[in-house]
């Protein structure tokens, strides 16, 4: 609720501190005192679009506060969080408006822009009135408010999930098909590639083996020459025969050397064995690069075919094995394809029937609580003196989407066999405002956590539609909080609080005032409002009536 509004150098106020209370809040004043100043006033502080120059004269500046108390779960926090404006259970807003028209707003003392202001008075204020072009006459909330009305959050939680699954389903029967088209483009391709690679079978570091062999070789035939006569001069005929010889020599005069000859012997029978090692590792070279041509041709064609394939693939030889698991994989997904997009399309058909069978009854809903809203608003029309206008809610089909099938908007005629027509476009000024206090108490509902404003809702309405009028605003007010501009002497004698505005000239100074009014002065303000300039003796008694009545 609105707790408190402070206002400095704004229009003719130059410095006012307003208490608000819970219920219904009366403001009462002659004509011109400057009761609109102060809806002005609050509208600069909640951002709400206006006039420009509103800076008292002889100011540099003006500034309006207000304040106000909310419930922890009261929807503004989310709005203030995601803002980074959160406090406590109270929300201070202030704005500071300069003489050349700039504004700076503020939330918690934190500076923030109009849009965040209005984004946040949108949860705390409505305004009811002639020239209001928000709330109940804001056509693309009509559905929201029916919804609200009939208690449909429950049915809604189940459409919005059945569009959500039917989304993720349409997304993922056409992702499936827009990638299968692709691959199916390749499939040709992917059918040739796989049997080229299956073919081939190339495996993993053939590559490398392949190469070595090949390079061996091709330079088997210029080195076998020499290592062939490597081999025969390390044999029998060369430094083998040689080696046996001297060993031979030597063993048959040791004896006589006087163990001179023992170490050199030693020696002999090393460099034997380490000749007879080499001899082995000549004669299997001798023997590897013993080879057929043919199979250098075969085994050069094998590895210019591996190295073909692998550039063609754009991969690495040694790659070639995972690329051909690879396109094997996406050849056999396109084959198995038909199968998944029957099972995709059997899950987007299911969805869609989910979907239009919970959307169908949210219409049904919608369609019973249109016409109970619609009996409603003529029981609270008739007793405002409009039982000859026709208040009706609309439905009409527009595309699927998360809220359901249906368009609402609420509209009116004023007389029987009148067109009907949007509220604001067919009621007038006066018809308006009792259209918005009837429509708003069927809707009382939604008013949780709202302070609700009525600018001059019972104009041009007297007598019973006057105590009819002020008795809903009452109604409105119990448990929460509205503050209602009123000429009305029946709606002001209703009110759990009042206040009267008023406009005081002190030389060329003009000033608007407001104070809370009890007791005596409240009788006497009811008591001019009823008699005019002169209050008499019989208008204070019939104020005493209305105050008692109350």
């Amino acid at each position: 609720m609105l707790r408190g509004l402070t206002i400095r150098d704004i229009l003719l106020i130059d410095r006012l501190d307003l208490e608000f209370q819970p219920g219904l809040n009366v403001l009462t004043g002659e004509t011109g005192a400057g009761k609109s100043i102060l809806l002005d006033s609050l509208g600069v502080v909640l951002g709400w679009r206006g006039r420009a120059d509103v800076v008292r004269e002889g100011a540099e500046q003006g500034e309006v506060t207000a304040v106000f108390d909310l419930p922890a779960n009261h929807p503004v926090f989310a709005l203030l969080d995601e803002a980074g404006l959160r406090s406590d259970d109270e929300l201070v807003m202030r704005r500071v408006s300069g003489r050349d028209g700039r504004k700076q707003g503020f939330v918690n003392d934190r500076r923030c822009s109009g849009e965040v202001l209005r984004q946040i008075s949108e949860c705390l204020v409505e305004l009811h009135g002639q020239h209001d072009d928000r709330g109940l006459l804001n056509p693309r909330g009509h559905r929201a408010l029916l919804d609200d009305y009939a208690a449909l959050a429950g049915q809604l939680v189940v459409v919005r999930h059945a569009w959500r699954s039917l989304a993720q389903a349409r997304s993922q029967l056409a992702e499936r098909q827009a990638y299968l088209t692709k691959q199916a483009e390749n499939h040709e391709y992917l059918t040739h590639a796989v049997a080229e690679l299956k073919a081939l079978a190339p495996q993993i570091g053939e590559d490398a083996t392949l190469d070595t062999k090949r390079r061996l070789m091709q330079a088997g035939e210029r080195i076998r020459e020499d290592i062939s006569k490597a081999g025969q001069a390390l044999s029998l005929q060369g430094a083998e025969g040689l080696l046996s010889d001297a060993r031979r020599w030597l063993q048959g005069v040791e004896a006589k050397a006087e163990g001179r000859l023992t170490a050199p012997l030693a020696a002999l029978e090393r460099v034997a064995i380490e000749l007879d090692t080499a001899q082995r590792g000549v004669e299997d070279c001798l023997l590897a690069l013993d080879f057929n041509p043919h199979e250098l041709e075969l085994l050069t064609e094998r590895l210019f075919a591996i190295r073909g394939l692998a550039r063609k693939h754009g991969v690495l030889p040694d790659a070639l094995a995972d690329h051909t698991a690879k396109l094997r994989a996406d050849l056999a997904e396109i084959e198995a394809g038909e199968k998944d997009l029957t099972d995709l399309q059997a899950i987007l058909d299911k969805a869609r029937a989910d979907f239009d069978a919970a959307a169908e009854n949210l219409s049904a809903t919608r369609q019973k609580a249109a016409r109970k809203l619609d009996t409603a608003m003529a029981a609270e029309l008739a007793p405002l003196k409009m039982e000859r206008a026709v208040f009706t809610t609309e439905l009409s089909r527009i595309e699927a989407g998360p809220d359901g099938l249906d368009a609402v908007q609420f509209t009116v005629a004023t007389n029987p066999g009148a067109p009907s027509g949007a509220l604001n476009k067919i009621a007038s000024g006066g018809e308006l405002s009792r259209f918005l206090l009837a429509l708003k108490v069927c809707l009382s509902a939604r008013a949780e956590g709202l302070t609700m404003i009525f600018d001059e809702i019972d104009r041009g309405v007297g007598g019973a539609t006057a105590d009819a009028v002020g008795r809903r605003l009452a109604a409105l007010a119990s448990g929460g909080q509205v503050l209602v501009v009123t000429h009305s002497p029946q709606v002001a004698a209703l009110g759990d609080h009042h206040w009267v505005v008023e406009k005081q000239v002190s030389g060329k100074i003009t000033r608007t005032t407001v104070s809370p009014v009890t007791g005596d002065a409240r009788t006497a303000e009811v008591a001019r409002m009823l008699a005019g300039d002169t209050v008499t003796d019989q208008a204070k008694a019939a104020a005493e009536v209305l105050l008692r009545a109350q």
